[in-house]
């Protein structure tokens, strides 16, 4: 099914990310933690892509799984900075042969001697593959900006762009201040960008979170995210358990809101999937009318 599909269906799309095993890694472990997603049901699982290119990437593989032995709608991830035209479209005409019917079109990061010069931004990317295919494509937003936009009215600009050559819904960058973040949506509205949005949270239950890919990513972090992590750093259980605690409060105060989904970060780990989910259940099915069982 295609994602745009669902959008039309539901007031509030539930979506995971999870990260294909290395090239040489044990393949197990991903089916232990999808077979444990399955059971919660979530709308689609994306895939993220190998920051190497094509060669080193197992996105085909495991959205094949997904699709195929798990039953849930893959969003395989499709990056161009490190590949040629020809190596995209072999990608593309890949994920198509088993059944993908979406992807998530992204510039990908530079990878010193990968980089090549067929494609230099998403927007490109998504043009490229419209004109080849009428799968859907999904792309990235980036509610604090693009770390290599001037500012963020540039890079709505550039989002815009990226929409008008075929996007048909947008996930978010992880962020952890809600205000911020419908303030950004207010903007994305105005700037004539009219196509769905997920909210992506990212539960930070582990310490190696914060200075890792919070870091990476850049996403500011709120005082009280920051005297959550001052007193449970040393603490994983605690830590674990107020991490949990935030996202949900987040995620409820989005929905709450009117975001027309919430795309979950969740780092491989399906026990963090299976707590938020339980708290937030109710919610999800309330507003897409389903009808509690009791």
């Amino acid at each position: 099914m295609k994602i745009s599909k669902l959008f039309k269906e539901k007031k509030a799309v539930y979506s995971f990310e999870i990260f294909p095993p290395k090239i040489n890694d044990d393949i197990g472990k991903i089916y232990k933690t999808l077979s444990e997603l399955k059971n919660i049901k979530p709308d689609y699982i994306s895939i993220t892509y190998s920051a190497g290119g094509s060669k080193n990437s197992r996105t085909k593989e495991i959205a094949q799984i997904v699709k195929n032995d798990y039953n849930i709608e893959p969003l395989a991830h499709l990056t161009c900075i490190n590949s040629t035209r020809e190596e995209v479209a072999d990608a593309l005409r890949g994920l198509i042969d088993i059944g993908v019917e979406n992807v998530l079109a992204l510039r990908g990061d530079r990878v010193e001697g990968e980089v090549k010069s067929d494609f230099k931004y998403a927007s490109e990317l998504t043009e490229f593959i419209r004109q080849y295919s009428d799968i859907d494509i999904a792309g990235a937003c980036y509610p604090e900006g693009h770390p290599e936009s001037v500012n963020i009215v540039e890079d709505i600009r550039h989002m815009k762009i990226k929409v008008d050559k075929g996007v048909s819904h947008l996930n978010s960058q992880l962020f952890f201040d809600n205000d911020d973040y419908l303030k950004y949506l207010d903007m994305v509205r105005l700037a004539g960008i009219d196509v769905p949005i997920q909210a992506g949270i990212m539960p930070l239950v582990k310490a190696s979170q914060f200075g890792g890919i919070v870091k990476m990513t850049g996403a500011k972090l709120p005082s009280k995210i920051s005297r959550m992590y001052n007193k449970f750093a040393d603490d994983p259980e605690a830590l674990m358990e107020a991490g949990i605690a935030y996202a949900t409060d987040q995620i409820v105060d989005l929905l709450s809101s009117g975001v027309e989904g919430i795309h979950l970060y969740i780092m491989n780990n399906a026990y963090v999937a299976k707590r938020i989910t339980e708290n937030i259940k109710p919610i999800i099915d309330k507003l897409n009318g389903v009808k509690q069982t009791v």
